[in-house]
C-alpha cells in the first residue's frame, strides 16, 4: 500500500543549481534525492518541494513530500537516504503524513534569512554564507522601510524581470531586521509565498537603504510604482537560508 512521508531537509546549496530537476544533468538538490529514493525504494519517485529555492541558497528545513509504496517506517529510511546522498544534503527528519499531504500547498508560511556580516573586516570563515559589507549600517532606516513593506501588496517591483505568474500580490507576515551595525546582520522575510528572486530584491533594496542610497520612507511609492527597475539590486543568493516551513494544526511543522 502507498504511503505519504514528509521530509525535512538541509543543504549547502553552493554545489546545486537549485532545487529542481534541470536539462543536461545539472546538479540540482531533488536529482540528488531522488536517486538515493530510486536505489532505496528500486524504482523512481516524484518528490514535491515546499519550495523551489534558486541555485546556492541553502536551506535548513525545506520540507519534501512523496508517495510510496513501501513497508520502511520513517526512520529507517532516513537513514537509508542519508546513507546515500552526498554530503552537502541531509534528510534531517521523516515522517508519515496524511493522505493527500502535499509539500507545497498545504504549507502556510516559509521563513528565509538572509545574512550580512557588517564588520569592519572581511571575514573568510563568514565568506561563504554572509554578505560581507564593510561600511556600517543604519538598521534603524532600513527597520523603518522594512515596516512599509511589511503585510500584503503588489510585489511586481520586486520580481524577476519576465516573470510569468498570474498575479503578484503576495503577504509578507513578517519582515525583521535584526543585529548590530558592524557585526551580524539578519533580515527575517516570512511570507505566503513568494516571487521569483523577491527576497533576495527585497534584500539589495533595504542593503541600499542601509547604506544610504535609498530614501527608507519611499518603499510605499516604490510599491505603487510596480516597476522593477525602481527597486533595488538582486542580492546575490549565497547569504540566503530557508529556514522553516510551517503547515497547519493537522500538519506538523517543519524546524531548522
Amino acid at each position: 500500500m502507498e504511503r505519504t512521508f514528509r521530509l525535512t531537509l538541509e543543504y549547502d546549496g553552493a554545489g546545486f543549481e537549485g532545487w529542481q530537476i534541470q536539462p543536461e544533468g545539472r546538479r540540482t538538490v531533488q536529482g540528488a534525492l531522488e536517486a538515493a529514493l530510486a536505489r532505496v525504494l528500486g524504482r523512481r519517485v516524484r518528490v514535491v518541494s515546499s519550495s523551489r529555492t534558486d541555485s546556492g541558497v541553502h536551506a535548513e528545513g525545506l520540507v519534501a513530500s512523496l508517495r510510496a509504496e513501501t513497508a520502511l517506517e520513517p526512520d529507517r529510511l532516513r537513514r537509508a537516504l542519508n546513507g546515500l546522498l552526498p554530503t552537502d544534503v541531509a534528510v534531517l527528519d521523516a515522517a508519515l503524513a496524511p493522505d493527500g499531504f502535499h509539500a507545497r500547498r498545504d504549507a502556510v508560511s516559509k521563513l528565509y534569512r538572509y545574512r550580512i556580516w557588517n564588520g569592519r573586516s572581511r571575514s573568510p570563515l563568514r565568506a561563504r554564507r554572509s554578505l560581507c559589507l564593510q561600511r556600517p549600517l543604519d538598521l534603524a532606516a532600513m527597520g523603518r522601510a522594512a515596516r512599509d513593506l511589511a503585510g500584503s501588496h503588489d510585489f511586481a517591483a520586486f520580481q524577476a524581470a519576465g516573470s510569468e505568474v498570474g498575479s503578484s500580490e503576495r503577504t509578507l507576515l513578517r519582515l525583521d531586521v535584526e543585529g548590530a551595525p558592524g557585526a551580524v546582520v539578519d533580515l527575517h522575510f516570512e511570507g505566503t509565498g513568494f516571487l521569483r528572486h523577491m527576497v533576495r530584491i527585497l534584500s539589495g533594496t533595504l542593503i541600499q537603504v542601509g547604506c544610504g542610497r535609498r530614501d527608507p520612507e519611499g518603499m510605499p511609492a516604490l510599491l505603487a510604482s510596480r516597476d522593477r527597475r525602481r527597486a533595488g539590486p538582486t542580492a546575490p543568493a549565497h547569504p540566503l537560508s530557508l529556514v522553516r516551513v510551517t503547515y497547519g494544526d493537522s500538519i506538523a511543522e517543519s524546524s531548522s
